[in-house]
């Protein structure tokens, strides 16, 4: 299905797969935790609008697959404020299964059950990745050296694989450049193995400017070819659950240098960057599919965690002042967070898709005609 370079076709099939996969994971979460704690769940969607199909189960759900696949929702019976509510809509409630009556603490668990679910797609996608073909690491070997760099002037070589440095071992390609970026301008002495031959080769990493008076050490080479290291089913799920921590911590990482301006903001996407980049993965197998499934759970789970109104973090931040207050936040205090969680959404939606048009081109092609 997919070519060398995606079509608009291919992309937008691979993003209705993709995001697809990733909202019904996140409502089910939402209709498992509202089940468990006695909630009665009216509409389980997948998409807005007008339903392309639906069936209602035994237990009175209405399961639809609408045709926007640009999200879900789960309606839970009676989430509403009963003073929100026509007095007979209230009188059609079925007592002890309405979302509103449950105590703080149940209410909690089901909004956040959503992103728990997200991120435990994300560890069970790595696990079975790592065990049906092992975990992918990148070894301590040259692929490439650029051109006029200092691990060039060093006498680095294609081929060359770095055992240690400063005596300290080295076995992952992020070890090496975890040692180095951490050591600009310092001399470091490089233990490596060319051939069959060991040599001992002393290089000061380039010191560059990573932002916010930062300095990081630069050697100028790249990494080679992935290796897959072999993983039982025990290892596999343990080393799954590290890997959907080690993408949560980055990804964090990544947004706090974005907030402190030590990274610039272009790198924040939207859907149409998601779909480009869904047509590009899909291009490279499933093993690849799967593993940008698996980092979107995991950003998935974050955006929503955020403490923004509308969205399950905003909840959850509600759900906190009423357990302390001992009574839910004033209506009218509810109401403009609402507001303002909105806006900050919409505002956040432009400017994702702002850098996702200038990414694809559009600007310069539009410039190209005009001048």
């Amino acid at each position: 299905m997919f070519d060398l370079v995606p079509s608009p076709l291919d992309s937008i099939l691979a993003f209705v797969v993709v995001l697809g996969v990733l909202v019904f994971i996140h409502e089910l979460g939402h209709y498992l935790a509202a089940r468990w704690c006695g909630v009665h769940v009216e509409v389980f969607s997948i998409g807005f609008g007008r339903a392309i199909a639906s069936w209602t189960d035994k237990k009175g759900t209405v399961w639809k697959v609408a045709w926007l696949p640009l999200g879900g929702y789960v309606k839970l019976h009676g989430q509403e404020r009963p003073e929100d509510v026509p007095s007979d809509v209230r009188a059609l409630w079925k007592p002890g299964q309405t979302f509103h009556e449950k105590q703080v603490g149940a209410r909690a668990i089901v909004v956040a059950a959503g992103p728990l679910a997200n991120f435990l797609l994300a560890a069970v996608l790595f696990a079975g990745l790592y065990g049906a073909v092992g975990r992918p690491t990148t070894p301590a070997v040259v692929g490439e050296v650029v051109a006029g760099s200092v691990a060039e002037s060093a006498g680095l070589q294609p081929g060359d694989r770095i055992e240690a440095i400063d005596g300290a071992p080295i076995a992952r390609f992020e070890d090496l450049q975890r040692t180095v970026s951490a050591a600009p301008g310092r001399s470091l002495s490089l233990t490596l193995r060319r051939g069959g031959e060991a040599l001992t080769l002393p290089v000061v990493p380039e010191a560059r400017d990573a932002g916010g008076g930062r300095m990081t050490g630069i050697l100028g080479i790249r990494g080679g070819a992935v290796e897959f290291e072999p993983m039982g089913p025990g290892s596999a799920v343990v080393a799954g659950f590290g890997q959907m921590w080690n993408v949560t911590t980055q990804t964090l990482g990544g947004l706090w240098q974005m907030i402190t301006a030590q990274r610039g903001t272009e790198e924040l996407g939207g859907p149409l960057r998601i779909a480009q980049m869904s047509g590009q993965v899909a291009q490279l197998g499933f093993v690849s599919l799967v593993s940008f499934i698996a980092v979107l759970s995991v950003n998935l789970a974050l955006i929503n965690l955020f403490p923004i109104p509308i969205l399950d973090g905003g909840h959850l931040l509600f759900y906190l002042a009423e357990a302390i207050r001992g009574r839910p936040l004033p209506p009218r205090a509810q109401e403009y967070g609402m507001r303002a969680g909105l806006a900050l959404l919409l505002a956040l939606f432009i400017f994702a898709t702002w850098n996702d048009l200038s990414h694809l081109g559009l600007f310069r092609w539009v410039a190209g005609l005009a001048g």
